[in-house]
């Protein structure tokens, strides 16, 4: 066929975006109503930064905050900062009887030991709590409980 014969030539076939409808700059953070629709009530308002121009260059306070991660007492001394004084510690350990004290000696008598077997409990540290002090104020900074 020749372009002379009256009949057009035919252009490229149209692209796909073009062929379904699809809107290049798709995907929108937001919907936008288009023209001569009117914003319903579900929320579909221009943000109001639309055709506006940039916010102005203010300045930003930037305010930095070191959290201290929570000291987990057991039964060793830990370096920390002391809450009650703010100085770098190891703290101190002091031994008190506890619940697992108490069992124990309660478990023993049970098993036979009046004697004073039962006591033997109350002289082992592996078998007391712990308390936790700081050797520069004496605060209490915490405590560990066996049971």
């Amino acid at each position: 066929m020749s372009a002379s014969s009256g009949n057009p030539v035919p252009s490229a076939p149209p692209s796909y975006e073009e062929a379904v409808g699809i809107n290049v700059n798709y995907p929108h953070p937001y919907p936008v109503p288009g023209p001569g629709q009117k914003p319903d009530e579900k929320g579909m308002n221009v943000p109001p930064h639309v055709g506006q121009s940039p916010p102005a260059n203010n300045p930003i306070a930037v305010q930095t905050v070191y959290v201290q991660q929570p000291v987990v007492f057991y039964d060793r001394p830990v370096q920390m900062c002391c809450p009650s004084c703010n100085q770098m510690i190891v703290t101190r350990l002091s031994y008190d009887s506890g619940a697992l004290t108490w069992l124990s000696c309660g478990g023993l008598c049970l098993l036979g030991c009046i004697a004073g077997c039962c006591l033997i409990p109350f002289c082992i540290d592996a078998l007391k709590d712990v308390d936790h002090t700081c050797p520069k104020c004496n605060a209490l900074v915490g405590s560990y409980k066996r049971l």
